[in-house]
């Protein structure tokens, strides 16, 4: 059984009409999604700024709220939940974000903010028993318990996205949406919290959805790779082949981009013309034919299925073969 199941997942937004114009117009964020995820996987998610990405994750998550589809996980039907049925699947479903001094309490010491998910899903039975938990999360990702005191402007970006890390452990979830969670880090640093995430997920069999604008990055934590563009899915294989083998104009433009130590490497970087068009007006379809190198008539027109090209990989693209 997948630990998650993502079906045909909206998420719409209502735009506010320009000054000039009284027609209301829809944000297409999120635009019909469907993947699975399996226990202890890794599902690396790229695209660029405006995809989708982010959105999708805090959907999942359900930090905003989905406007059509289905999200189950370990068989339940999540997306509809409400109130204290859905606090209590939250447990198994936590997020890492891209900020990390963001998305901590300046007020708190780490200990209280780590401590404060503890405490909301009663995982320990007395005072004593919180603090030597908060130790154990803590030394889990590289810290120490002297250290439990101090608040986050005492630490380092790379230690700040430590404690975020715990912070999400605490609860023992099964799986955690990591939101650009190196993006903000130096390069050294973002090698450390991706070791550290592996080491994480061989010893608790946490499974990751790593969402992230760095392909090289997504490549070397990821099993499976997930690409999207305007709030659609054009691509989804296996890591090592997707890299090797793309399908889509749109990944293979990606992959060119991706910085090669190899000084005989014959890759030359395609680029794209334009910009993403707007999910408030998406082009008819498919809607990457404006920026492709090899669109078609038909292209234009008609939007292409996401279908299976070779065993286990997919392509939303007329001419993937």
């Amino acid at each position: 059984m997948n630990l998650l199941e993502v079906r045909r997942l909206k998420v719409y937004y209502p735009a506010d009409p320009g000054l000039f114009s009284s027609v209301r117009s829809t944000v297409k964020a999120v635009d019909g999604v469907s993947f699975e995820l399996e226990m202890a996987e890794t599902l690396g998610v790229v695209g660029e700024s405006g995809c989708g990405k982010t959105t999708l994750g805090r959907a999942i998550v359900r930090l905003v709220e989905p406007t059509d589809g289905e999200i189950w996980l370990e068989g339940e039907l999540i997306s509809t939940m409400r109130g204290a049925e859905l606090r209590s699947r939250r447990r198994k479903i936590q997020m890492v974000f891209q900020d990390p001094f963001g998305s901590l309490d300046p007020r708190m010491t780490i200990g209280e903010s780590i401590g404060e998910a503890i405490d909301i899903h009663r995982l320990a039975s007395s005072e004593g028993a919180k603090q030597e938990r908060i130790e154990a999360l803590l030394a889990d990702v590289g810290l120490t318990a002297d250290q439990v005191g101090r608040y986050p402007h005492e630490f380092s970006g790379g230690q700040r996205q430590r404690i975020g890390i715990a912070r999400a452990l605490a609860v023992e979830p099964k799986l955690i949406v990591c939101d650009e969670p190196v993006s903000a880090l130096d390069v050294s640093i973002q090698a450390q919290i991706i070791n550290l995430m592996q080491d994480l997920q061989q010893r608790h069999g946490i499974a990751y959805l790593f969402i992230a604008h760095d392909l090289a990055v997504v490549e070397h934590i990821s099993r499976r790779i997930m690409v999207m563009y305007l709030g659609k899915v054009v691509e989804l294989a296996d890591a090592g082949t997707l890299v090797r083998r793309p399908k889509h104009p749109y990944t293979q433009a990606l992959i060119s981009a991706v910085s090669v130590v190899d000084p005989d490497s014959k890759r030359q970087r395609k680029i794209l013309p334009g910009d993403v068009p707007s999910p408030l007006n998406p082009p008819p379809g498919c809607p990457f034919h404006p920026r492709c190198p090899v669109a078609e008539a038909r292209c234009r027109t008609e939007a292409p299925s996401f279908r299976e090209v070779e065993a286990g990989h997919w392509a939303a693209c007329h001419l993937a073969v």
